[in-house]
């Protein structure tokens, strides 16, 4: 039998409600015992407000790891990522060399150690609690919960490792000697590599995608939401609302009004200017600060 979750309201110790949406939350779909399905979460703006590299650049910068000359001067290249990386544009292959070039020469170990730092101070407190409810509700019915994001696995994995999740899925760097190279391994976790990786999951772990569930708030993410039996669309962009409602998917909306807008368009356009800095300033070793 199907159980139901009574959900109360509550702010957190910053006094953040961080999307709270009540009356969806104690009306949320209840989730039947099913240890063959699982649930799989896309990151930016589905389970966080903004996007989880932006946030990790946040934290970068005021440890100042970067200025804000190297804003100015690299940003064209995290824009320019941007508009490759948008689903079935522009030269992939251009947007691969960019995607993790910040991390060269950078220690896995260190960039696990501000991960998690960075995490608890910036993006803790961003975390949807309606979205983070839905995944407790898998967890509490014996399913498997992954994160799947197109940011670098090492961020996702500690996203999920503090919100009690079973693990994460991610854009992966390559390693060499316990430092990153600035090469990816594999593909850009991003629009049908989404679908192809739960699929490959699917089949180490003997789930039955049909009987799983996926959510995301972006258009990019129809092959994966696509891919499973049930989609739902959270705090969904246009096209991905008409898309659902086309197809019968589930909404959620965990955004209330004119706050969500001011949250959602500054962090998206934001992102592209200091992420660029990042990626190329990093990438020349300026004002590194990285414990050795």
């Amino acid at each position: 039998m199907a159980r139901t979750r009574k959900v109360t309201v509550s702010t957190d110790a910053h006094g953040h409600t961080a999307g709270w949406a009540a009356t969806e939350l104690e009306e949320a779909l209840a989730v039947p015992p099913d240890l063959g399905a699982a649930a799989f979460f896309d990151v930016d703006n589905t389970m966080m407000q903004g996007a989880s590299i932006y946030w990790f650049a946040r934290g970068l910068a005021a440890r100042k790891y970067f200025t804000t000359g190297d804003l100015a001067r690299f940003a064209w290249q995290q824009m320019r990522f941007r508009l490759l990386a948008t689903e079935h544009a522009g030269d992939m292959s251009q947007a691969k060399e960019a995607a993790l070039a910040f991390v060269e020469g950078w220690r896995v170990d260190d960039v696990e150690r501000l991960s998690e730092e960075i995490f608890d101070e910036l993006m803790a407190p961003r975390i949807w609690s309606g979205t983070r409810a839905l995944a407790q509700l898998h967890l509490d019915a014996g399913q498997r919960v992954w994160l799947v994001s197109a940011a670098p696995v090492e961020i996702g994995r500690v996203i999920a490792q503090r919100l009690g999740l079973t693990g994460a899925i991610g854009t992966v760097a390559e390693v060499a000697d316990g430092a990153y190279t600035g090469r990816l391994v594999g593909e850009l976790m991003h629009g049908p590599a989404k679908a192809d990786a739960i699929t490959q999951l699917a089949d180490v772990e003997g789930l039955e995608l049909s009987r799983c569930t996926a959510y995301s708030d972006s258009s990019n993410d129809i092959p994966m939401l696509s891919a499973v039996g049930h989609a739902v669309a959270v705090n969904p962009d246009s096209a991905l609302r008409r898309e659902a409602r086309e197809r019968g998917w589930g909404v959620r909306d965990f955004r209330t009004g004119r706050k969500a807008a001011r949250i959602a368009v500054p962090s998206t356009a934001a992102a592209g200017l200091v992420v660029g800095a990042v990626t190329a300033g990093l990438a020349l070793r300026r004002r590194r600060r990285l414990v050795r």
